[in-house]
């Protein structure tokens, strides 16, 4: 009589438990030199996105960052410029099930230290507030005034409307932090909305799948729905990716790109981290192949000077006969697909100095 052999695959649950030790191990081990600014870069990143979308890491693919946890007191006392990325990836070990306390111990320290006074950046005192208040220390500082200079901000939508990718990224964080993290409403008004739908609409006509993701994030953070142009978009992108492996790996690479457009998959009630990745080196590489109608559509409307007008109705037809087909079908993919494009054009034209008051200037 032969023997039987059982053949026997990983449950749909043990390929995702194995999926997260290997992409926490590749960022914790095999991408940057350990506890450098770029490694804490990277792993706050993974982490806060794993945290704040609900993950179920398993503990032993948290276990490797032991050897960083239990030195992590010493890297504060020594390298307090790095204060916020050090919380940030404590706290959020914590949250995931490492087991462990230390959080409490380290905000106090920060708190005591002031190293929030250490900030020019509104955004980050508030952030820096926000992870102190989360585990239940004082920050003693105004978060109300922080608040409301970055809700103002926020509010202004006309910033939004011409191309600005740092302010683009300020907005999305602001509502991230605001929002903390998907953790609560933040009620926001309807100016900030129409801010992000028009950061929105330049990333999708710039084909920038990272900030459409983080858009996408922020607005369902707000209670909003996005486009589905977007994020069918983003889903596009995310499957797009290619992994380099081993030595063929590199450390420039997308990988930030790769970890927020599975934010926005989880945002959108899909499974984030659906790649198999093996334990070692890891490069993320996003497909640059489509073509953006945004530079081409610039260039059009500032060689028309004078004849350039803010109204979308009349300007369509001469700005689509004068891109590429593929760079008009996403214009117009991107008019159909949002209730605000007339106003967004509104405002990338530019056409504010005309009239009297660019009379006046000229003079």
């Amino acid at each position: 009589m032969s023997n039987v052999i059982r053949l026997t695959f990983p449950s749909r649950s043990e390929q995702r438990a194995a999926s997260f030790a290997a992409l926490l191990e590749t960022f914790a081990h095999h991408r940057r030199e350990d506890g450098d600014v770029f490694w804490l870069k990277e792993n706050a990143e993974v982490l806060n996105i794993l945290e704040c979308t609900g993950q179920k890491v398993p503990e032993e693919a948290l276990r490797t960052y032991d050897a960083f946890y239990a030195g992590i007191e010493d890297r504060l006392e020594f390298f307090p410029q790095y204060y916020r990325f050090l919380l940030s990836i404590c706290l959020d070990l914590e949250s995931l099930g490492l087991k462990g306390d230390k959080g409490a111990g380290l905000a106090r320290w920060i708190a005591n230290e002031g190293l929030i006074d250490s900030e020019l950046s509104d955004l980050q005192r508030g952030e820096a507030a926000r992870l102190l208040t989360r585990i239940g220390v004082n920050p003693e500082v105004d978060v109300t005034l922080i608040n409301d200079r970055l809700s103002a901000f926020a509010a202004r939508s006309a910033t939004f409307t011409v191309p600005n990718k740092k302010a683009a990224y300020e907005l999305t964080h602001i509502v991230f932090y605001l929002s903390e993290y998907g953790r609560r409403d933040p009620q926001l008004p309807p100016e900030t909305i129409q801010s992000l739908k028009f950061a929105g609409i330049l990333a999708f006509i710039d084909c920038n799948f990272d900030l459409l993701a983080e858009i996408s994030v922020a607005l369902r953070y707000c209670g909003e729905t996005p486009p589905a142009a977007w994020e069918e978009a983003v889903a596009i992108a995310t499957a797009s990716f290619t992994v380099a492996e081993g030595e063929n790996a590199v450390r420039q690479d997308d990988y930030h790109d790769y970890l927020v457009c599975n934010w926005a998959l989880s945002a959108a009630g899909q499974k984030p981290f659906a790649a198999s990745l093996r334990p070692g080196p890891v490069s993320f590489h996003a497909d640059r192949g489509q073509a953006a109608p945004l530079r081409e559509m610039s260039e059009i409307m500032h060689g028309l000077t004078a004849r350039r007008s803010s109204d979308w109705h009349l300007m369509r037809d001469y700005v689509c006969d004068n891109v590429s087909a593929e760079s008009a079908d996403i214009l117009l993919q991107a008019e159909a697909t949002t209730d605000c494009f007339e106003d967004f054009f509104a405002g990338f034209a530019r056409t504010g100095m005309r009239g009297s008051s660019a009379g006046a200037i000229s003079a």
